[in-house]
């Protein structure tokens, strides 16, 4: 139901409270002889006009009256003033951010206060932004914001924009006007846009990043802080184009529209209205509510109520008893902890309302008294209550307040930052707002995408769990690709034989590292390089089984391992030489050199050629070979680490090249890899260099593949 208001809002004055006389101090008397030269029209005794009053840096209330703006303690008692040379606008409230003070002038300039250098050579305040209007145009400041998060100030311009000043350096950051063109549809400024224009103070939302506004056209904007990109745009032209925007700070932004006496609960993702509450009928269109740490949003009403709403649309109503015969004119002021309200209640002498149509007037006559009281709206409870005149007639006449015209939100103002009746502990506003966003819900809370380092931090947090996952899923549909996990083995005997050949590699290893040490002390010995020639293979074996059939990868071929070989072997009466073709085979000959051998063949060399590649030895001339040595077949016992000579083979060689030149298989670098191909029979030539055509010889060599597993 709409609510239009006949009744004036209230003021109360001062002047009557004399009270015990007092002396103003020093600062105060001299500041207003200058005020009263420089405005001779002001009657004598008569207390100047204040701005809004604000707590600052410190605990301080800070107003602006004419081209000064003061501070006051808690108790009320002046504490300093900055001369401003511009008389400041008292329908543009103050802003704060840390230790610096903004505030608008009348000639459309945004001064910066810094106190801190009141006691120093610096001016303690300079002009942060001035904008000059086109002739003919109505471009007044009309509200003003800061971020510190972000150390932004906010500044709307009537007929221009929105724009974004460093408070570091007072650069532009970026500016925004209330019609969008994407992709050529237009958004914003429903009909004729040239009497659309952004009508609100920007307001910040310090958990969301965001930044909301309103134009003349009943239009809610939601922007970024970090840039000029809109977030959403919610038409609320339907219920009233007066709006009055308030934060929750808690993934809900309230909308209060004074003259339907309707709040709106909206999601701060998308703009949808979560829900609808009515109220009484408000006092003017101005009246700010207020948003408590537990996200309750208060306002009082001419029927004398005070109406909270809770985040999730609950309403409640307090101050019942006081109500019918009460009005509740002045906007609600939280206290120190954030938690709690301060109200008052003016008393009437008499109070009579009616409805007409969609209107509801309110007429009220003879204020009697004032009643101040402090409550928690979550929970109900109230801490404080006090009536003026009474004990804090003798609070104000004692403080240098009564020297200004006061109404009732200075009133509040004043009771706050003296923490009167409140017995809860303060907070600062870093704390209020913490507070505020870890109460909002898991589905609103969102990263603020203003933060770049964040920003970056996410991004490379998710590229690294999707390369994981990648990784994760190859592995995963490689490895149940496998052969052996197909044959109906199932996964627990695949790793069963997986851990058991582990434990024989191991224990392989530990046989050859004897054999190595014993073979090194005994080389000569050709039973140790035979067992460790078994050993090696056997281990071999075993790790191309871990390295393909068992191993946690794909299926492969076989085992790659280097070509290159330590051979050849010495130890004073046997020299061995290790060759290897393409095939990747491994053969050792062994020249051993009769007594009856000539000195000319005493340095020869021997030439091995086959159809996969080419091998060429050479043994040194000065080397002695004992003619009782093993033989060919004696020497190879181990049918896997020999070159078998058949017999056959034998027989066609010269008697005196048979006893000295024997072919054996190297069995302690045994390199002989596995091969799917069957064994077959190659023939091998060897011919020692410088010898004559009579002592070629043949030699069959029988090459020997094994099996992969």
């Amino acid at each position: 139901m709409a609510m239009w208001l006949l009744l004036p809002r209230l003021c109360l004055v001062l002047s009557s409270l004399t009270g015990v006389a007092r002396s103003a101090s020093p600062v105060v008397l001299q500041w207003l002889n200058a005020s009263a030269a420089e405005n001779p029209q002001i009657p004598p005794g008569v207390g100047r006009a204040l701005s809004a009053l604000i707590i600052g840096h410190g605990g301080r209330l800070v107003a602006c009256s004419g081209k000064n703006l003061l501070a006051f303690h808690r108790n009320g008692s002046f504490a300093w003033i900055v001369p401003l040379g511009y008389n400041c606008r008292q329908d543009i409230s103050l802003v704060t951010e840390r230790d610096k003070i903004y505030l608008v002038t009348e000639d459309n300039k945004v001064i910066k206060i810094s106190p801190q250098s009141l006691q120093t050579s610096t001016p303690s305040s300079e002009v942060f932004f001035s904008h000059n209007p086109a002739p003919g145009r109505s471009e007044q400041i009309i509200g003003l914001s800061t971020s510190s998060s972000y150390s932004s100030l906010f500044i709307t311009i009537a007929n221009r924009g929105l724009f974004s000043f460093s408070l570091r350096d007072g650069q532009l950051q970026w500016s925004a006007g209330p019609v969008i063109d994407r992709f050529g549809y237009r958004l914003g400024c429903k009909g004729n846009i040239s009497g659309c224009y952004f009508s609100s103070a920007p307001v910040v939302d310090q958990c969301e990043g965001t930044l909301y506004i309103s134009n003349t056209k009943g239009q809610l904007y939601s922007m970024f802080i970090h840039s000029r990109q809109y977030r959403w745009i919610q038409d609320l032209s339907s219920i009233d184009k007066v709006i009055t925007i308030a934060p929750g700070n808690n993934g809900r932004l309230y909308i209060l529209l004074p003259r339907k006496s309707v709040v709106l609960g909206l999601d701060v993702l998308t703009g949808n209205i979560s829900w609808q509450q009515s109220i009484g009928p408000l006092s003017n269109e101005k009246i700010l509510p207020a948003v408590d740490s537990n996200g309750w949003i208060s306002t009082g009403s001419l029927d004398g109520f005070l109406y909270s709403v809770s985040p999730d649309g609950e309403i409640r109503k307090f101050l019942q008893k006081t109500a019918p015969n009460s009005v509740i004119h002045a906007s609600p002021v939280l206290d120190c902890s954030g938690f709690s309200v301060y109200i008052s209640q003016t008393i009437m002498e008499a109070k009579s309302s009616q409805t007409i149509g969609d209107y509801t007037y309110v007429s009220a006559m003879k204020p009697s008294s004032i009643l101040f009281t402090l409550l928690a709206p979550a929970t109900g409870t109230v801490y404080w209550t006090e009536k003026y005149p009474g004990q804090l007639s003798n609070l104000l006449s004692s403080s240098d307040l009564e020297y200004f015209r006061l109404d009732e939100t200075i009133l509040l103002t004043t009771l706050s930052a003296a923490r009167i009746g409140s017995a809860v502990q303060c907070y600062t506003k870093r704390q209020k707002i913490a507070w505020t966003c870890r109460k909002a819900k898991p589905k609103f809370v969102h990263g603020d995408p203003g933060d770049h380092n964040h920003v970056l931090l996410l991004f490379f947090f998710q590229l690294f769990v999707i390369v994981i996952q990648a990784v994760v899923v190859r592995f995963c549909c490689i490895f149940w690709r496998k052969k052996k996990l197909q044959k109906n083995n199932g996964l627990q005997k695949f790793l069963e034989k997986r851990r058991s050949l582990h434990s024989k590699r191991r224990v392989l290893g530990k046989i050859i590292s004897e054999l190595e040490q014993k073979a090194a002390q005994d080389a000569s010995s050709n039973e140790t390089l035979e067992h460790l020639g078994e050993m090696v293979k056997a281990k071999e074996c075993i790790e191309r089984k871990l390295y393909t059939s068992y191993s946690l990868g794909r299926d492969v071929l076989g085992l790659r391992r280097g070509s290159s070989s330590i051979l050849p072997l010495y130890n004073g009466k046997h020299k061995s030489h290790s060759f290897h073709g393409t095939q990747r085979e491994s053969i050792t000959i062994f020249n051993m050199l009769s007594d009856s051998s000539s000195l000319e063949e005493d340095k020869s060399s021997s030439s091995y050629s086959s159809s996969s590649g080419s091998y060429n030895g050479s043994s040194s001339g000065d080397m002695e070979f004992d003619t009782g040595s093993r033989s060919a077949g004696e020497a190879g016992a181990g049918p896997s680490n020999t070159a078998d000579v058949t017999e056959g083979d034998q027989d066609k060689l010269p008697a005196d090249v048979e006893s000295s030149y024997q072919v054996f298989m190297n069995p302690l670098y045994a390199q002989g890899e596995s091969s799917s191909r069957s064994l077959s029979e190659r023939e091998e030539f060897l011919m020692p260099q410088g010898s004559a055509p009579a002592k070629r010889m043949w030699l069959k060599r029988r090459r020997t593949l094994s099996s992969m597993n």
